[in-house]
């Protein structure tokens, strides 16, 4: 991927890692100066987030990364238990998962089975 810096040098290499902050880290990198005469190879590159001014991705790895996503929520369509997990991780029926509308007990201040006010 390529990855121009807000000073005009550019840095071409593998992305390893990149984190909430925009923080890359980038190995077998070719980096070229602002004027573009000058150019390093360096084994592995830490970009600070605030420093990055764009990001080019291949069109073919964008291509990849959709088709993983697709298939990925298929799996999950098609998969058993339709009110296991969901938003919240609020569950759905039975007593198993934590939240939801469940009976409880009488000590855990449930609603009950609807008996009235005792």
């Amino acid at each position: 991927m390529l990855v121009e810096l807000k000073n005009g040098e550019t840095c071409n290499g593998h992305l390893i890692n990149c984190d909430n902050f925009m923080n890359i880290t980038l190995r077998d990198v070719y980096q070229t100066n602002s004027d573009g005469d000058r150019f390093w190879k360096l084994k592995e590159c830490y970009i600070r987030g605030s420093t990055i001014k764009y990001l080019r991705i291949p069109d073919i790895l964008l291509d990849a990364v959709k088709e993983e996503q697709v298939r990925a929520r298929e799996v999950g369509r098609n998969t058993r238990g339709a009110h296991a997990g969901g938003p919240g991780n609020r569950g759905g029926r039975g007593a198993s998962t934590r939240g939801g509308r469940g009976r409880g007990g009488p000590m855990r201040g449930g609603r009950g089975r609807g008996r009235g006010v005792q």
